[in-house]
């Protein structure tokens, strides 16, 4: 799916990536998306349109498992199948479990924060705002009602703080091993101040922080690994 680097082109043609989108299958697609969730810091934009054609796809599958059963199919042919089946199945359920995990872990940030929100699900919305009402009556019931008036904030120490310093974030910072689709040139990746730009070769491998590549991951032209 990814072509090796070649140092002596500094680009892809249209067409390539034309070509190289329409040959890329669902379960490649949701492998990708599956590593860059797992391997993100924070959590990404959900893919509804790939679960859900991944979910119709797994049921047409078990259809057909079920149809070869009956029919007295080939075994060999009906496990090849069901490997399908388990592998499509294992890929959604910890898509959406990593997903899930990352919401209970920064639920108070994603709240206040617009373009995090808007990434989630609707089901994933649902799930966070109950989680967010769970634990502020766990703290309220265990500890924030025993504590004096300026120290009830779920999301701050004290009144006087002028930040949110009770809620966790995802660390951004954070260094990530990454792979680019394709020929990146003159990014500005190191934030020591000083101007070192990198070119990204595709199918390179780096170790970069998140942030410096966020955008790049976000819009498709960086894999995580």
């Amino acid at each position: 799916m990814e072509s090796g680097s070649d140092k002596g082109t500094v680009g892809s043609s249209a067409m390539d990536d034309y070509e190289t989108l329409i040959s890329t299958t669902d379960a490649d697609l949701l492998k990708r998306s599956w590593r860059n969730e797992k391997a993100s810091p924070e959590i990404l934009q959900f893919e509804s349109s790939l679960v859900q054609r991944s979910r119709e796809q797994i049921q047409l599958m078990e259809e057909t498992v079920e149809e070869f059963m009956n029919n007295g199919e080939d075994p060999l042919t009906v496990s090849l199948y069901q490997m399908d089946i388990d592998r499509t199945m294992f890929l959604l359920r910890s898509y959406l479990r990593i997903r899930l995990q990352k919401i209970e872990k920064f639920m108070f940030h994603i709240q206040k924060t617009a373009q995090l929100w808007t990434r989630l699900s609707r089901q994933e919305q649902k799930f966070a705002k109950r989680s967010i009402e769970d634990m502020k009556q766990h703290l309220d019931e265990s500890v924030l009602s025993k504590l004096p008036d300026r120290y009830k904030s779920h999301l701050k120490q004290s009144v006087i703080s002028e930040e949110d310093d009770m809620v966790m974030e995802p660390k951004l910072d954070a260094f990530v091993i990454c792979r680019s689709r394709k020929f990146l040139g003159g990014l500005p990746v190191d934030d020591s101040g000083e101007e070192n730009p990198l070119d990204m070769y595709a199918g390179d491998i780096y170790a970069l922080r998140y942030k410096s590549i966020k955008p790049l991951v976000e819009s498709g032209q960086l894999d995580l690994v």
